[in-house]
């Protein structure tokens, strides 16, 4: 992540409803025909459904509000409108209390294409729709609180559990391989290259390996973990999570497959 953000957080009106422009509402709409119409035959049926749910659509960028208001039907998850950049520890504290962050601003159209940073597309359109599965959200709850209770010193190796799984997690489904993780179904690039199978390696998902993979942001994946169902995080969460991550921290890392980023 960037140290500071480019972007500048909306504040909600009195009412809790977030203004956009016209040509906010227009990236949003852009952004949303472009990837529904590419995850289509991409992404597993429970996000796609998950979408549905939520009632996105083009016309316009979501209020929280409605998005708060249809998680909570679903499944008693919800949402928290933040600046861009969170420290870790508020982050995972949110989520242990049930509510997922969101940006609140939108991409600018000369990032329309990628942003490093989240924006509310990322969040609402990448991470809210699986969130109206039962055992996804409690797998992000119990990360939350799990994350919290070890506390910052086993930090970064929680957050390679969420970068394979709730950022770039993919799942086997009887149609084949198919993507949920928010950075994969928000990106045109990703997308293409997490269902090609030449461009990149696909693992079954392994804690220990897992906790063992660096990675970096800032590039399309060169790995990505394969669940078998979401049941399956559920299960994973509830690990001695703490003795793995000291197991892995005494193993050491694997060797990076890709290039440092240049400083």
């Amino acid at each position: 992540m960037p140290k500071e953000s480019s972007y500048t957080a909306k504040l909600p009106e009195p009412d809790g409803s977030y203004h956009y422009t016209p040509e906010e509402d227009a990236i949003w709409g852009e952004l949303y025909q472009r990837q529904m119409a590419l995850l289509a035959d991409k992404a597993c049926d429970e996000y796609l459904e998950g979408a549905r749910k939520l009632g996105l659509g083009p016309d316009r960028v979501p209020q929280l509000q409605d998005v708060n208001r249809r998680l909570q039907e679903t499944t008693g998850f919800g949402v928290e409108g933040v600046p861009a950049l969170i420290p870790p520890s508020r982050f995972y504290e949110l989520l242990s209390e049930g509510k997922f962050p969101l940006a609140t601003f939108i991409r600018r159209r000369e990032h329309i294409d990628y942003i490093e940073e989240p924006d509310i597309f990322h969040e609402v359109f990448g991470h809210c729709p699986l969130l109206t599965n039962q055992s996804y959200a409690n797998f992000v709850r119990r990360f939350g609180e799990k994350s919290v209770a070890l506390g910052k010193g086993y930090s970064w190796h929680m957050f390679r559990i969420f970068w394979f799984t709730v950022e770039f997690g993919l799942i086997n489904t009887p149609q084949g391989r198919r993507c949920f993780g928010a950075g994969i179904v928000s990106s045109p690039n990703e997308t293409r290259t997490a269902m090609e199978p030449s461009a990149s390696e696909f693992r079954p998902f392994d804690l220990m390996t897992v906790l063992r993979t660096p990675y970096r942001i800032d590039i399309v994946q060169p790995i990505y973990y394969v669940i078998d169902s979401f049941a399956q995080l559920e299960s994973i969460i509830e690990e001695d999570i703490g003795a793995r991550i000291t197991e892995a921290k005494a193993l050491g890392d694997f060797a990076p497959t890709f290039e440092a980023k240049a400083s």
